[in-house]
């Protein structure tokens, strides 16, 4: 990007093709755009994906559970009679 070498000795260098070179120096530089923009969406990554699954599915999890809690709550008040003190 300082112009210290050629793109053609640069991807020479590093075994790309020139193409290449240019298209992920577009993508960089219109992600750059957009963030300066203001665009802070973003794809994530194959990791934040299953981290976030898995914390979805943990939540999901706990929810069920006090659902559950509180239905045998409720049938344990009715058994019982109310909440008459």
């Amino acid at each position: 990007m300082r112009g210290e070498e050629t793109i053609a000795e640069l991807c020479r260098r590093e075994g790309i093709a020139q193409s290449i070179y240019y298209k992920w120096s577009k993508e960089f530089l219109e992600a750059g755009k957009r963030r300066l923009a203001g665009d802070t969406a973003r794809a994530a990554s194959t990791g934040e994906v299953t981290a976030l699954r898995r914390e979805a599915r943990e939540l999901k999890e706990v929810v069920a559970e006090q659902t559950l809690e509180l239905r045998l709550l409720k049938k344990s008040m009715i058994a019982d009679g109310g909440d008459d003190e």
